[in-house]
């Protein structure tokens, strides 16, 4: 069993479920590379972080910005969790959906964990250790109206993990994604995530601290024989 992870790299981790990770995974004893656009609530995260014991810094970057990932990388340095967690969604019939919209989901949500994999990967597959967690959605296994390149994106994601198992976990580096069904992220959005609810088995949606309890695990020793999995954290919606 590898040793226990010190630091770890959050992207999206200003709010929402990277938040919740970011959090959780400093509880855990991590020092974590608190990553997102906005510096305000970036310095936010980690001022809570840091309240709560832990230790935590905030790096901004756009990560649809190829030249910000190098930097951000630089910035970084060697790292032992990188959770994929920053991604953009957007909404709409087929016909409607704009281009810049469908580039920007597939930049954010495809191009970018990919990049980030390629800079931190093989520094953790030549000490022998390292876990990435991406963050899909359960929009990349069902059929969503209104969501068919978002849910391509999430789909491609779990794809890039299989890949990158067969790449890199025979030299210790574990890859794995997490699918969520609807998460209370966004409090002007509750009725919709209401409405998701209502679709999956246990008729609720989640909390972002329950999806933060999986990505906590998938990080840990405790998952030494996990990977090129996607698991399914979506309260039975993919099981009906």
């Amino acid at each position: 069993m590898s040793a226990q992870p010190t630091t770890a790299l959050v992207t999206g981790a200003t709010s929402g479920i990277g938040k919740a990770v970011a959090k959780k995974l400093a509880a855990d004893g991590m020092t974590v590379i608190v990553v997102g656009r906005d510096a305000r609530r970036g310095a936010a995260t980690v001022d809570e972080i840091t309240a709560a014991g832990g230790r935590a810094r905030f790096v901004e970057a756009d990560l649809e910005d190829p030249a910000a990932i190098d930097r951000l990388a630089a910035s970084a340095g060697e790292i032992d969790v990188l959770v994929n967690n920053a991604g953009r969604s957007v909404w709409a019939p087929t016909e409607d959906l704009e281009l810049a919209d469908y580039d920007a989901m597939f930049a954010g949500n495809v191009r970018a964990p990919f990049l980030l994999v390629a800079a931190f990967a093989p520094a953790m597959a030549a000490k022998g250790s390292g876990s990435v967690i991406s963050l899909g959605s359960m929009a990349g296994t069902v059929g969503l109206v209104n969501g068919a390149a978002y849910g391509a994106t999430k789909a491609a994601l779990a794809a890039l993990t299989r890949g990158w198992a067969a790449e890199y976990s025979g030299r210790g580096v574990r890859f794995n994604t997490v699918a969520p069904g609807p998460v209370y992220t966004r409090p002007e959005a509750r009725d919709l995530f209401d409405a998701l609810a209502e679709t999956t088995a246990m008729k609720r949606a989640a909390d972002p601290a329950e999806i933060a309890e999986v990505v906590s695990f998938l990080a840990s020793p405790k998952a030494s024989y996990v990977t090129g999995a996607t698991i399914a954290v979506d309260g039975g919606r993919t099981a009906i």
